[in-house]
């Protein structure tokens, strides 16, 4: 029974997939519940069956004390024997069943199933966010928000069917059986639930506010915490771990704050709670004794007044917390909203096409890009590299190589001009086709918090075990790899390299990254700063293999160190976004313009990034 139910949806089935998710609150959560909505209607269905039959017990206990009270105790059973017997079946065949199949749908094929279905499908959203999207906001807080956004709206969803549908059919059901009973009866409970309504009214029209407000705290918290420990390497060594804890109790401060405004509604809620239920206990059961005292109700009818009351009394309060625990969960959904309901700006176009296989030819034509300003950033950037050849791209810290590079690798669009690649405009072609073409290693090689083999696997995942390690002997990682071993007693290239690869030294990511690289092939290679982290021995031992990877390869190499460089078919000289020198090394020195002024400044091999005076 369980799987069967389990099974009734499938939270990884194919959806239609929008770059523009609806952004109010009940259109989103329309959307991530419609292939829940039969088993909703079932639920609700059965939410109201089981109420009945708790309000038909209530009843039957009036019929039952009249009963008893009008009858011979030595000719009960004979009597009436076998309805006590039909009733007894019921309360322990029937009720079971109905009970069974009511939480058995909320809990086994509602509530596991839509938390991984939301979970699944903000991931995926998530994943297809531009890089200039991530680099705005904490990794931590979208993380968060990913996390307890589908448990939030589990929790709402289990809410409306386990209070509030529950409550309401059974509010029905209690006016219903008291008019039966006496209609006056009813006056006194009509009173409470108008009492009862306001309060809740009230309450949700704060609860849902504070409940957003608390959460946003409670993200900047985490955001703030995970900033430090991701960063933990530079807390301790600029020794800023006071520094560190004022920064994260200030967003702890204010998470209290906000959680103290939520729970002062909750304080003001069961208050008012407790006089209003007082009132229905006296007004409906005095009411109802009043009746019975002057002939007017039996004691039954006392009898089901009095249970009705108290078990609504007992019952107010799990309800309100009910509702107040389902708004609070509309705020934290609301919240999660700011991240899983924002569009995907950097999309394909509608008509996009694979990037054809060819020799890796790259023209840009008139390239701006200034990230939305009115200055800085590319101005006019016009540049062929020919199939084949390999580029240095050389300039001051901020001139924009890094910048020219996340363009032809589409993380950003670009503003005005072009970028083509053997005769496709890549703003014409598919993403993950445009970057399947080229293979990078950057400065900072981060790594997956995954083993060696997959991080290396990251370039081509259907490449063999040979493949994987003639590309780590190829980095010259190899040998290392086989020495490694990570607290779980993986050794090799199965043992896993930490966050970012912190279990690492910079050389060694830097290795790894390069066999990543290798392992991919691709026809056009970026080299931002591919040796930067790498110290001279293993820089030397490893220049043959870098130019080995690029032999038949389209090369565009960054570098303040120009000894790496020098040897490339050409040097690209790029300064205030534009490029100003373009030649030979031998060449470039022979002008004596800026490139030459940067070759005498090297101290060390490296540029000197300041302005020539």
């Amino acid at each position: 029974m369980f799987r069967y139910l389990e099974n009734l949806i499938d939270p990884y089935a194919d959806y239609p997939v929008t770059d523009r998710p609806p952004t109010k609150l009940w259109p989103f959560l329309r959307e991530y519940c419609r292939p829940f909505w039969r088993v909703f209607t079932l639920t609700g269905i059965m939410s109201v069956v089981v109420a009945a039959v708790e309000i038909w017990l209530i009843g039957y206990l009036g019929r039952l004390v009249d009963v008893l009270t009008s009858s011979d105790p030595s000719t009960f059973w004979d009597e009436n024997g076998a309805e006590m017997t039909l009733i007894a079946l019921f309360l322990l065949l029937v009720r079971p069943v109905l009970q069974m199949v009511d939480v058995g749908l909320l809990n086994n094929a509602i509530m596991p199933n839509l938390g991984t279905l939301i979970r699944w499908r903000a991931h995926s959203h998530v994943l297809r966010q531009s890089v200039g999207w991530f680099e705005n906001d904490f990794a931590g807080r979208i993380a968060n928000r990913i996390m307890q956004t589908p448990p939030a709206a589990g929790e709402a969803v289990f809410q409306v069917f386990d209070a509030i549908a529950y409550s309401t059919a059974y509010a029905i059901g209690a006016v219903l059986l008291l008019s039966s009973s006496d209609p006056r009866l009813a006056i006194p409970l009509l009173v409470w639930l108008v009492l009862y309504g306001w309060l809740v009214k009230w309450t949700v029209k704060r609860v849902g506010p504070a409940s957003k407000a608390a959460s946003d705290a409670r993200s900047a918290v985490t955001g703030r915490v995970v900033d430090s420990y991701t960063n933990i390497h530079s807390v301790k060594m600029f020794a800023h771990t006071k520094g560190e804890q004022d920064y994260a109790k200030e967003a702890i401060e204010k998470s209290r704050q906000t959680f103290q405004v939520e729970m002062r509604i909750y304080t003001c809620m069961d208050v008012a709670l407790t006089l209003i239920n007082g009132f229905l206990v006296v007004a409906v059961v005095g009411w109802a004794i009043w009746l019975w005292s002057a002939s007017a109700a039996t004691v039954g009818v006392v009898a089901v007044a009095s249970s009705l009351v108290l078990r609504l009394s007992a019952m107010t309060g799990w309800i309100m917390w009910a509702l107040a625990s389902f708004f609070h969960n509309l705020g934290i959904v609301a919240e999660g909203m700011e991240t899983i309901a924002q569009p995907i700006t950097l999309v394909d176009a509608p008509d996009a096409e694979l990037l054809k296989a060819g020799p890796g030819r790259i023209a840009i034509k008139s390239l701006v890009h200034r990230y939305g300003r009115d200055v800085g950033g590319l101005e006019g950037i016009d540049l062929v590299i020919e199939p084949g050849q390999k580029i240095g791209l050389v300039g001051r810290s901020g001139a924009g190589k890094s910048t020219l590079v996340k363009l032809l690798l589409r993380f950003y669009d670009i503003e005005q001009g072009a970028i083509e690649i053997d005769g496709q405009n890549i703003a014409h072609v598919t993403q993950d086709s445009l970057r399947a073409r080229i293979g990078m290693v950057q400065q900072d090689s981060s790594l997956l918090h995954r083993s060696v083999r997959d991080n290396i696997l990251y370039g081509r995942p259907d490449a063999s075990e040979d493949d994987v390690i003639n590309a780590a002997k190829q980095a010259e990682a190899h040998d290392f790899i086989l020495d490694l071993e990570d607290p779980k007693g993986n050794a090799g290239y199965a043992a896993e390299v930490g966050e970012r690869g912190v279990k690492l030294s910079g050389g060694q990511r830097q290795r790894i990254a390069l066999a990543r690289v290798i392992l991919k092939d691709a026809p056009i290679l970026v080299l931002d700063e591919a040796t930067s982290a790498l110290d001279s021995e293993v820089e030397a031992a490893i220049q043959n293999t870098l130019y080995g990877m690029m032999e038949g390869k389209t090369v565009i190499a960054i570098a303040h160190r120009l000894s790496t460089i020098a040897r490339m078919d050409r040097i690209v000289v790029i300064d205030d976004g534009k490029i100003v020198e373009d030649g030979t090394h031998d060449a470039l020195l022979a002008a004596g313009g800026l490139y030459a002024n940067f070759w005498g400044r090297q101290s060390g091999g490296f540029i000197n990034t300041k302005a020539a005076e």
